[in-house]
């Protein structure tokens, strides 16, 4: 097929699939992603015996749906191919979600109703919520969009321009499975190991690459992008998650603010490292995040293309 062999097509394709996630956003009535949470679900409930042989037959399992994408799509004339690739990254990205989940808690904080920036930033984050004062909201919902930017964009978009459409769907069918199982608790310590293993295996790369986006992307003086880059090698390894680490300790230096801290998950608080090196976040730093994001879509949008051309120049 002329798609599958021509990188050109593939970045319009991305450049396509990312202006429809920003026109509609996520399906309002269903998401695919729903249907395979029940499947996911289904599973566990079944195949959970506190061993990691069960998870990682459960994983396989799971992954089934991929199996019978892969078989439709090499049915399909290449026309509907490319729109059903475009489909694809459209449905496994969710730039628009994720800047209005941050959006919504900027504008309660901005109203002073802290009540209810605790309520919307609890749809971002698993941490209780309750008790939390204006600084730890902003902080959990600065700390979300960081690393969720790079979990539903630049991770997605990573996998299709590299391998395409099957390589996406792969990486958001994993990722999901690591949202559901990657618990470090009684019940899926065992089973969700290979989900977790295979999800941060997925994204050790990706992560890395949206860590010096994020960096880039705040136009930084050389002076600071060293800087930056310094502060990501001192506190990312201190951070519980390896792809997480150097994508908040990124975003948050080239903010210029400083994250991480106390924090409480299931009742217990966890003193987690300092993230950044600036001054405390406000409401503000929120739509500058949001905005960091944006740019380094562009960037990596751009990049695609022109790595696209030269490509076709090259070897055509």
């Amino acid at each position: 097929m002329l798609f599958v062999d021509s990188p050109l097509l593939l970045a319009l394709s991305a450049v396509v699939a990312l202006l429809l996630d920003r026109w509609w956003g996520e399906p309002r009535c269903w998401h695919p992603l729903v249907g395979f949470g029940r499947w996911a679900s289904a599973i566990e409930r079944f195949g959970n015996c506190g061993k990691r042989l069960c998870g990682v037959l459960a994983l396989l399992l799971a992954l089934l749906p991929l199996l019978l994408i892969a078989v439709g799509m090499m049915l399909l004339p290449e026309l509907l191919w490319w729109l059903a690739a475009t489909l694809l990254l459209y449905l496994a990205i969710g730039q628009r979600s994720l800047a209005e989940h941050g959006e919504a808690v900027q504008w309660a904080l901005a109203q002073h109703d802290l009540t209810l920036a605790r309520e919307r930033v609890g749809y971002m984050v698993s941490r209780q919520t309750a008790d939390m004062d204006s600084t730890q909201v902003t902080k959990a919902t600065l700390e979300s969009l960081l690393e969720n930017g790079s979990d539903a964009i630049f991770a997605p978009l990573f996998w299709y321009l590299l391998a395409g459409p099957l390589a996406v769907v792969l990486y958001r069918l994993v990722n999901t499975l690591d949202a559901m199982w990657g618990y470090r608790n009684q019940r899926f310590e065992k089973f969700g190991w290979a989900a977790a293993r295979f999800d941060d295996l997925l994204n050790w790369l990706p992560a890395r690459l949206c860590a010096w986006s994020y960096i880039l992307a705040a136009g930084l003086e050389r002076h600071h992008i060293g800087q930056c880059r310094r502060l990501w090698r001192q506190q990312a390894p201190l951070c519980d998650s390896p792809n997480g680490g150097p994508v908040m300790s990124a975003g948050a230096s080239a903010l210029h603010i400083s994250l991480g801290g106390r924090a409480c998950y299931d009742g217990v608080w966890k003193d987690r490292p300092l993230l950044g090196d600036g001054p405390e976040p406000n409401a503000a730093d929120i739509g500058r995040a949001i905005g960091l994001i944006g740019r380094a879509v562009k960037t990596w949008l751009l990049m695609g293309l022109l790595l696209a051309v030269v490509w076709g120049a090259v070897c055509g």
